[in-house]
This record gives structure tokens, C-alpha cells and sequence, in this order.
């Protein structure tokens, strides 16, 4: 059952997009004519523009020793918003813009991170006594702390 129910969905939007379509071309005519296009070429140039951004974000995170799966997904985001732009009609429209009010992971801030709040130097000291009471071998762990969101 729910198949056919997201097949139902499937098969109405394209009939539902067609018909918004006819409607707002007997009223508005020329001007949405220059709607979709604009639309389409803003749809063009976001999965451009993400195209040459996506590598330096990868490279960036992979160089810090992150993951790059947020960048991933927000720039997968990005080009699914381009493509629904690109494809004409009024609800995809509107679906690509709910799309790209969805926040995408930050990007680093170097600046930010060399701030006090979010690093500070830990040492750990463990001194070891031998049997006869002297102080052994002296351990310092030390290392540096960075919080990254």
C-alpha cells in the first residue's frame, strides 16, 4: 500500500506542475516566460558554482583531519536544489528554495579556532616511586586541545 501511495504522489506532481503552469501563463504570460528562465539559469549557475567550490572543501576537511561527509551532503544538497531550479515549473521551485534554506555544515574558521574559548594545553604528570622510596621515572603527557563543531 504505501508503494502505490508514493506512486500515486510521483505521478500527480508532474500533472500538478503542468497544470500550475497553464494556469499562470494565461495569466501572467511573457512574465513567467522570463520566471523560468531566470530560474533556469540561476539553477545552472549554483551547480556550477558548487562544482568548483565542492573540491576545496573536501581538500580543506581531509586536510584537517575531518570527515568529509558534511561537505558532501550540503553540496549534494546544493546541486539537487540546482537541478530542481533547472527543471520549469512553480513547485520545484519552491521545494529548491525550502532546499537551500536548510543550513549546511559551517566552514572551517581558522580564526575562530585560535581563540582561547576552544583550545587550551593539557600535561599529565605520574611519578613512580621505586622501592626505596625515591621518585622513579617522571612521564609528562602533553598535548594540545581543539574544539571543532
Amino acid at each position: 500500500m504505501p508503494v502505490l501511495l508514493l506512486l500515486l504522489i510521483l505521478l500527480a506532481f508532474p500533472v500538478l506542475e503542468i497544470w500550475l503552469l497553464i494556469e499562470l501563463a494565461d495569466r501572467y504570460s511573457w512574465a513567467l516566460l522570463g520566471y523560468l528562465i531566470v530560474m533556469a539559469l540561476l539553477g545552472w549557475r549554483l551547480i556550477m558554482d558548487e562544482k568548483l567550490r565542492v573540491f576545496g572543501r573536501v581538500a580543506q576537511t581531509l586536510a584537517t583531519g575531518g570527515t568529509p561527509a558534511k561537505v558532501l551532503f550540503g553540496s549534494a544538497k546544493n546541486i539537487i536544489a540546482g537541478i530542481l531550479l533547472i527543471i520549469p515549473g512553480v513547485i520545484s521551485d519552491v521545494f529548491a528554495v525550502i532546499l537551500l534554506l536548510i543550513p549546511s555544515p559551517r566552514p572551517l574558521n581558522f580564526e575562530q579556532d585560535n581563540s582561547p574559548d576552544f583550545e587550551f594545553e593539557a600535561s599529565y604528570e605520574s611519578h613512580q616511586e621505586s622501592g626505596d622510596g625515591k621518585q622513579g621515572a617522571r612521564n609528562v603527557i602533553e598535548g594540545e586541545f581543539r574544539r571543532e563543531d
